[in-house]
């Protein structure tokens, strides 16, 4: 009798000042609204990446978890940060007002497949289109934690 093997799907958590901190699987991703983008980024170690990325928007993901924002603080949600780590150990940090529409509205991606390839063994991918520079392409994301900092006065 032959056994399948079932190779586990990666998982990200989904953790900080937030209603709803969850674990998501790239299957869980695909039900958010998906956008596509082409982009071209410097890699410092091969040069040159042209890649394109589906998924669902980082701002839109973060939304749904409920960011603990002070409604009584105006422009609180300028003091929150986004840290994302991958299984490799890269890091990248956001903030709040990057991927936000009143301010920034960077279509920051939670890439949920690289050139029509699914992510779901290695796990979603951070994608900055805006980014020249490919460093903060995190790759495998385990984390994404977010944080209100300073609280203020």
């Amino acid at each position: 009798m032959s056994q399948s093997l079932i190779q586990p799907v990666a998982e990200l958590a989904l953790t900080g000042d937030l209603a709803r901190p969850a674990r998501l699987t790239v299957p869980d991703l695909l039900g958010w609204p998906q956008h596509r983008v082409r982009v071209t980024f410097d890699c410092a170690t091969s040069g040159p990446q042209h890649h394109h990325f589906t998924g669902p928007r980082l701002y839109d993901v973060l939304t749904d978890a409920g960011p603990g924002f002070d409604p009584r603080r105006r422009k609180d949600r300028l003091r929150f940060l986004i840290a994302v780590t991958g299984t490799d150990g890269h890091h990248a940090l956001l903030t709040w007002a990057e991927i936000d529409p009143d301010f920034a509205h960077a279509p920051v991606l939670l890439a949920a497949s690289i050139d029509d390839t699914p992510l779901d063994l290695a796990g979603p991918q951070l994608v900055l289109p805006q980014d020249r520079c490919g460093a903060r392409y995190i790759s495998g994301i385990s984390a994404i934690r977010v944080d209100g900092g300073y609280p203020g006065p």
